[in-house]
């Protein structure tokens, strides 16, 4: 069958794939109201692709009283059009995940139906910025309710006028209450993004983290340090480079740069599916080993520094502090030397830490993390490992000391957070085919489990009025 030649016609296609597998198409979840103010059955705080995704799968389950918030503006969301430097995806351009399943939602069909079938077959990667403009369409015709401008804060428990468990969230558009909360806000879910406290301490005109909005256009002619050697260190350094950066000089501590991409290996059915029900031990070598590798950077980005005389890299040179200098330029000490610089740039990552999380102010104290539930061998010990939460298996958090917060049974994470439980899934497009599902089948177990009593009562209801409808046509017989 020919691909859709419009997107008018390749919508049409969509929605008659929806409809043809909407079963079961019964809607069971009742309104609730707290104080009189209507309560959500799911709050999603980010409205990139994973919170996105993870509407349109519990829409599917017929879970339709959502929102989905998001702190940016239209086309703003993730990482796609702000701090997403490089120029493609990183992943192979046939990868699946957002269409959940159904063809006519995959990237491939929205890209045939834009661009033809020869732009597709002669395209390598997929380029960000229309990876960003899909995942646009792709929530606009499965219809996912996201209110953009409006940010999260802290979470606290409340109840229903029914007494049911709910939560109630603050944000900047007022308070929202919900039943459940999905924090799909990507790295930032359960911590920060870090740098070393050095060059934390130095003035913010000398130094950015590499997902801080950055004005490469004022690193023209300047001297700029990069610290890391990952793919998103690369992707600034090659900014500042094609921004006319003087010299770019990037910093790794190791001796030999990363250059494998241990990420790709973990893209089989086994992995994705089953290591968050392997035993803890095993869940920790295996996520430590690649942790421990970082990810390396693909060869199209290390081509597109090397392009530059201007480039330097500097392995096994780690920095150890930094200072302003007389002229007021950032002096770093590293392993061999001081190097000075008009602006620093640390490609370091995230580190977490639930206690510099807003939303989970009221409950971060009590957070499990796999330092309290799992002690490795002295061979395989990692405190920053260590500090990642200790997930359920639906996500949600787990209490450190039981019956102090209950309630965050009902907060589930979907992000860079759940890597130690659950490997790549919610951080990783190739992933979420299996990830989201589970994710939505956690959240509507916990909504179901909640209202037992009410849904037997509708049974037994059911039960009677099908008699007594019954009896009726017999009698009329």
């Amino acid at each position: 069958m020919p691909a859709p030649s419009t997107l008018a016609a390749l919508e049409a296609d969509a929605r008659r794939d929806l409809d043809l597998i909407a079963h079961p198409r019964m809607e069971w979840l009742q309104p609730k109201t707290s104080g009189g103010a209507p309560v959500l059955d799911v709050l999603i705080v980010g409205g990139g692709q994973c919170g996105v995704v993870a509407g349109f799968a519990l829409m599917r389950d017929k879970v339709r009283n959502i929102l989905v918030i998001d702190r940016e503006p239209y086309g703003r969301e993730g990482p796609w059009q702000t701090y997403a430097r490089m120029h493609n995806l990183r992943s192979w351009k046939d990868q699946s995940g957002p269409d959940l399943g159904v063809p006519s939602l995959t990237y491939q069909a929205w890209h045939e139906a834009q661009f033809g079938t020869a732009s597709w077959d002669t395209l390598r990667y997929i380029p960000k910025e229309l990876w960003a403009d899909y995942l646009l369409w792709l929530r606009r015709v499965v219809g996912v309710p996201v209110r953009n401008g409006v940010a999260a804060g802290r979470i606290d428990p409340a109840r229903t006028d029914d007494g049911l468990p709910c939560l109630r969230v603050e944000t900047s558009a007022g308070p929202m209450l919900a039943r459940k909360v999905v924090l799909a806000t990507g790295q930032e879910g359960a911590g920060f993004w870090w740098m070393p406290d050095f060059v934390t301490a130095l003035p913010r005109h000398l130094r950015a983290h590499s997902a801080d909005p950055i004005d490469f256009a004022r690193l023209r002619g300047k001297a700029v340090a990069v610290l890391g050697a990952g793919a998103s260190a690369f992707d600034n350094a090659a900014m500042a480079l094609e921004a006319g950066a003087a010299e770019v000089h990037l910093f790794c501590r190791r001796a030999e740069p990363m250059v494998v991409q241990p990420y790709r290996w973990l893209t089989f059915a086994g992995f994705l599916r089953h290591i968050h029900e392997m035993p803890d031990a095993w869940r920790w070598r295996f996520m430590a080993h690649v942790l421990g590798l970082r990810e390396g950077f693909p060869p199209d980005t290390y081509a597109r520094v090397l392009r530059f005389p201007q480039f330097s890299m500097h392995v096994g040179r780690p920095w150890t502090g930094a200072r302003v200098g007389e002229d007021g330029r950032a002096v770093l000490s590293t392993a061999r030397g001081e190097v000075t610089a008009d602006f620093l740039i640390c490609g370091t990552g995230v580190r977490m830490d639930a206690t510099r999380v807003p939303e989970l102010a009221g409950c971060a104290h009590n957070i499990a993390s796999w330092a309290d539930r799992y002690t490795p061998p002295d061979a395989e010990a990692d405190a920053r490992l260590g500090a990642f939460p200790y997930l359920g298996a639906d996500y949600a958090f787990e209490e450190r000391v039981a019956g102090e917060t209950p309630w965050i049974r009902d907060i589930h994470l979907f992000g860079i957070g759940t890597t130690m439980s659950f490997g790549p899934a919610g951080a990783s497009i190739n992933a979420m085919g299996i990830a989201v599902p589970r994710l939505a089948a956690g959240v509507t177990r916990g909504l179901f489990a909640a209202e037992l009593p009410r849904y037997f009562e509708s049974l037994r209801a059911y039960d009677v009025a099908q008699v007594e409808l019954d009896t009726s046509r017999l009698a009329a017989e």
